[in-house]
């Protein structure tokens, strides 16, 4: 199983951004998949989850109506729109993916991991 977070860069305060995590060898369909990010100096953060069949999306209050996850299962890519870009949301961004479909808002709760994309928001 692989995984990869693509889409980070530097923006404004007030930008957007969209990250994408792109799944190999694992059927999207089976499991939840879960953002997470970890800014320096601090520990791991859940960001947010959506689940196998894609009816349940759950975000952290930090995030929640800012950012909006979602899935595509036949191009096997789940995608974070992140709007509304503060300069605490600075971090490296994780796709993790579980092998159940309920979301689990806890990093032990996730079997696979990719490598992290890089967010930095920025004046």
């Amino acid at each position: 199983v692989q995984l990869q977070a693509s889409g980070g860069g530097l923006v404004q305060p007030g930008g957007s951004l969209r990250l994408s995590c792109a799944a190999s060898g694992f059927t999207l369909a089976n499991g939840a998949i879960g953002w997470f990010r970890q800014a320096p100096g601090k520990e791991r953060e859940w960001v947010s989850c959506i689940s196998g069949d894609g009816r349940s999306t759950v975000y952290a209050s930090s995030v929640r109506d800012r950012f909006t996850i979602s899935r595509d299962n036949a191009k096997r890519t789940v995608a974070l729109q992140m709007n509304s870009l503060k300069n605490e949301d600075t971090a490296v961004y994780y796709c993790a993916a579980r092998r159940y479909i309920s979301c689990s808002g806890q990093s032990d709760g996730y079997h696979y991991w990719g490598r992290g994309t890089e967010v930095t928001v920025s004046s």
